[in-house]
């Protein structure tokens, strides 16, 4: 769980709770060293985990960003691949941290294709949406307001 101070000096959380405790998403890759290494410099990752593959390349790592914990690997075979010789991905990795616009500013310096610049959106999260080099859709998101769910249709945009 990610937290920050807010204006009145309290801590609170960056992700709404129902959020906090997910599945844990397990990606592959097709060079694992260099996205271990792209994800530390453009997101922020600390990594707490690399097993080496006994043929080489990293059999499996955990690292984590803002708090959120994500498994990866390099494409061991079988049923796994990457997303880039799909041509896309259906998946989306969410996570919630402190600056989305730092993140990104970050993120895009490093190599990340911005597909949608930080906005706010309706449902209480300033949100932005990344394609690292290795396929992957990343959404993150940093929340600015609690918005009750009878609330959550589209709100018009105020001019």
């Amino acid at each position: 769980m990610t937290s920050r101070k807010n204006t009145r000096g309290t801590t609170e959380s960056t992700a709404p709770e129902r959020y906090r405790t997910a599945v844990v998403p397990h990606i592959m890759v097709s060079d694992a060293p260099a996205a271990l290494s792209f994800y530390g410099r453009a997101f922020g990752a600390v990594e707490d985990i690399r097993l080496a593959h006994p043929e080489g390349g990293v059999m499996h790592a955990e690292i984590r960003i803002a708090g959120a914990v994500l498994m990866l690997g390099d494409v061991p075979g079988g049923p796994f691949t990457a997303p880039s010789p799909l041509g896309g991905t259906s998946t989306a990795l969410h996570v919630y941290v402190p600056d989305v616009d730092a993140l990104v500013r970050t993120a895009v310096a490093e190599g990340a294709d911005l597909l949608q610049p930080p906005t706010d959106q309706f449902h209480g999260d300033r949100t932005a949406i990344l394609r690292d080099p290795f396929g992957h859709l990343w959404i993150f998101l940093t929340h600015i307001e609690d918005v009750p769910p009878d609330a959550l249709q589209p709100r018009p945009r105020e001019a």
